[in-house]
């Protein structure tokens, strides 16, 4: 009996186990993700911008880097909820510069790398030159509608694309203009697009903070003529509010929904960070030397102190003096007190923002046949090396005053905003971690999210960019795009 029981139970176990192996399944394949527009209509995306919208990098425009623009990125995320084709009116070649009548074009010239082969830590043009003839008009429409160079007003300026108005047109848009009196933002319209990226505004200010203040501030004078302001001057800001307005009456004629983003604070980008106010190292005796040198204007720099006509302060400000170790260059300072006699000389502080370009001019001769006219020791570096803290407030003001246009009309035209200004800020100051625990920062050179001009993102910088896009339409629009992997765009062109 009890072995009829065992064999009973064994029986049981074995038929179970049959059972259990039935059962087995093999693992399902995940639901693939079905990626939705939400309210938002993707048919026929058109970005409208400067450099930054065109993909510039390196100092230049080039293939590779108008592939690697946010707005393609974007393109591509909108493509799978029901995109269309977004069509860019690419470079000839990866050198970047371009041609007039086969002939280089003056300001324009090649991207740049870092040269290894000499152990220079500047970068330098690559070697070659550029095929991209501006006079060979290709065919459109393009989505991206990207010019560099580009200020706010420019867009809707007829001409602006017509070789014959050189200097004043842009031969960036002149090749792909759909006709020599055309507008960027007309050409836009004209595509009847579906949605919209507005990014404009950074070279209001851009120039006059690369040229170390060199422009004038139309906030300023009061200036509400743009046609009079020169390349490196700050749009007065009653002026940029009503063209914003112009481009976005435009772009919504025909209800299409869109994205806008605010301007970032130019004094954080690398152009401004890297080079240190005290980048001269000297020792001891050529310390002592330089100040003989500078003894007769710290003298007369005393001599207005004790006559009470300046503040101690002030005096101490002016006042040059090197001594062995890391020092402050000295500088023309255009805001200083008018001392007759005396020139407007000090050396420089923390609070100055020393630009990039400024590194490979520093410690230069003035004079070749002259050893003590070294620029920024023994020759003041002029106001375009350096944008001094009064310089700074004029960014800053400006700055604040566009972005509060662009927050009200976001608000106006019912448009998600990027806050692209507070993002790149977070990136300076404490970077972004990826996936693989790497860290992109603002970093000049090894940081990843810049490229060597200093101003313009690279490639996974540009990515960082699209993501932030990615994430207030989706919160807009009650879509759902993935974004984009960083790791899958480079954080530097080497050559």
């Amino acid at each position: 009996m009890k072995k009829t029981i065992a064999l009973f139970a064994f029986g049981a176990l074995l038929a179970s186990c049959s059972d259990d192996e039935d059962s087995i399944t093999e693992p399902m394949e995940p639901t693939p993700v079905v990626y939705t527009s939400g309210t938002a209509d993707f048919t026929k995306y058109v970005s409208v911008g400067n450099s930054l919208t065109a993909g510039y990098s390196d100092s230049a425009l080039f293939t590779d880097g108008q592939t690697a623009s946010f707005t393609n990125m974007l393109a591509g995320n909108f493509a799978l909820a029901g995109g269309g084709d977004f069509n860019i009116p690419l470079m000839s070649d990866n050198l970047g510069g371009l041609t007039l009548g086969g002939e280089p074009l003056d300001g324009f010239g090649n991207r740049l790398i870092l040269s290894f082969i000499t152990g220079s830590p500047n970068p330098v043009p690559v070697n070659g030159q550029g095929t991209t003839e501006i006079t060979n008009v290709i065919s459109g429409p393009f989505n991206n509608m990207g010019v560099p160079g580009a200020k706010s007003f420019h867009l809707g300026v007829q001409g602006y694309g017509n070789v014959q108005a050189l200097p004043n047109a842009n031969p960036y848009f002149i090749r792909m203009a759909s006709s020599p009196n055309a507008t960027v933002i007309g050409d836009a319209v004209s595509q009847n697009p579906t949605f919209f990226s507005l990014w404009i505004g950074n070279n209001d200010i851009l120039g006059y903070a690369t040229s170390g203040g060199a422009g004038e501030d139309h906030n300023e004078t009061n200036n509400f003529d743009p046609t009079t302001y020169g390349s490196n001057d700050i749009t007065n800001t009653n002026v940029f509010a009503s063209v914003y307005n112009g481009l976005l009456e435009a772009l919504t004629a025909n209800d299409a929904g869109g994205v806008l983003v605010n301007i970032p604070d130019v004094t954080t980008i690398p152009y401004f960070t890297t080079v240190p106010f005290n980048p001269v190292p000297l020792d001891a005796a050529t310390a002592d030397q330089v100040n003989s040198g500078y003894a007769l204007y710290n003298g007369g720099v005393e001599n207005y102190r004790l006559a009470g006509l300046i503040s101690d302060d002030d005096a101490a400000a002016r006042t040059i003096t090197f001594a062995e170790g890391l020092n402050a260059v000295v500088i023309v300072d255009e805001f200083l007190i008018e001392l007759p006699g005396l020139p407007k000389y000090r050396q420089t502080t923390a609070s100055d923002l020393m630009v990039l370009t400024a590194r490979s001019f520093i410690g230069t001769l003035a004079d070749p046949s002259n050893p003590a006219s070294v620029n920024g020791i023994g020759v003041p570096l002029a106001d375009n090396w350096v944008l001094t803290p009064q310089e700074q407030e004029d960014v800053a003001i400006a700055t604040e005053g566009y972005n509060a246009v662009i927050a009200n009309m976001a608000i106006q035209y019912d448009l998600p905003l990027v806050d692209a200004n507070t993002f790149l800020t977070s990136v300076a100051i404490s970077g972004v971690t990826l996936s693989d625990g790497s860290n992109v920062t603002a970093t000049y050179g090894t940081g990843g999210a810049f490229s060597l001009d200093g101003v313009h993102p690279s490639p996974r910088g540009y990515s960082l960019i699209a993501n932030e896009f990615v994430k207030q339409i989706n919160t807009k629009y009650g879509s759902n795009l993935p974004g984009v992997d960083p790791l899958d765009y480079k954080g530097l062109y080497i050559n």
